[in-house]
């Protein structure tokens, strides 16, 4: 229902903070005010085909969009270019519509678009402090990047357009690729067991077969992880706890992905969206559950 609250929020934004953009795109005139609407058009487009049709890139792509939308109404508000009633519609609807991308349950679909046979992804929980700089920064590299170089050659600034294109395209198409990774991460449970896809920290995907996990469960917020390897990366929220019979050898990324370390792990903890229903459907493939807070719907499986 949330997937459909999304898309009805993306497509009425026309209606909702059309108005009020228009009216602070309209100071701009001439040729800057025609690229200004395109690209406005265009991300608007592109974002609900996104929340439409979701997969990992249209997820990669609303989540740049979305509070971009949200930055440029409220800038549009500042500086007074529209009516007030028109400046708090533009920043509520594109808010409104910024909080639901950000839905995990949003990204779990966009993932099990995209998953194969008998398996169902859920999605890693986003490190908390990337929302601290990096995150907001990449996005703003990726959109900022995107569009200064047309704006300023429609403004007649060939020299500072021409720059900005050979600066902003490349620096844009780095910062998408490290966004995307974010879209991509996930524990998929299949028949044989359990998966780990998280290109920030493994540098292969990772199959722990059911028959080597001794015991999967959610670990409390008040225990200590012990010995396990944290691939968490300062997430807490929706921690799983997988015990292995004996450590697996992993791959683990190292330095922005440029070295990478074999590790061997007795023990592995990660932050899942949606952990009770992923411990559920282990439990349904005859992994070995504890359930640990009597919210889990999952039952243990001897």
């Amino acid at each position: 229902m949330r997937r459909w609250l999304l898309g009805a929020a993306w497509v009425t934004l026309p209606l909702t903070a059309g108005p009020g953009i228009a009216e602070g795109l309209r100071t701009w005139g001439g040729a800057p005010q025609v690229v200004g609407s395109v690209l406005c058009w265009l991300a608007w487009g592109l974002a609900l085909l996104a929340c439409l049709a979701p997969r990992p890139l249209g997820l990669t792509v609303a989540r740049a969009v979305a509070p971009a939308g949200v930055v440029l109404a409220v800038v549009v508000a500042a500086r007074g270019d529209t009516s007030t009633v028109a400046a708090v519609g533009a920043i509520a609807a594109t808010l409104v519509a910024a909080v639901l991308v950000a839905d995990p349950a949003f990204a779990e679909v966009a993932a099990n678009a995209v998953s194969y046979g008998d398996e169902q992804r859920y999605p890693l929980r986003v490190p908390p402090g990337l929302f601290l700089g990096p995150l907001p920064l990449a996005r703003a590299v990726v959109v900022g990047g995107l569009v200064a170089g047309p704006l300023l050659l429609a403004d007649g600034q060939l020299v500072w357009g021409v720059v900005a294109l050979a600066i902003g395209l490349p620096a844009a198409a780095v910062a998408a690729q490290v966004l995307h990774r974010l879209s991509r991460r996930w524990i998929v449970v299949v028949p044989a067991g359990v998966v780990v896809v998280d290109p920030m920290t493994l540098a292969d995907n990772v199959l722990f077969p059911r028959e080597h996990v001794e015991v999967l469960r959610g670990l409390r917020g008040d225990e200590e992880p012990g010995g396990a390897l944290d691939l968490r990366l300062g997430a807490t929220l929706g921690s799983v706890l997988f015990v292995f019979d004996e450590p697996p050898e992993l791959t683990k990324t190292l330095r922005a992905r440029r070295r990478a370390e074999t590790v061997k792990a007795p023990a592995l903890l990660v932050a899942v969206a949606h952990r009770h229903a992923m411990l559920a459907s282990a439990a349904r493939r005859r992994v070995r559950i504890e359930v640990t807070d009597p919210g889990a719907s999952a039952q243990p499986v001897p």
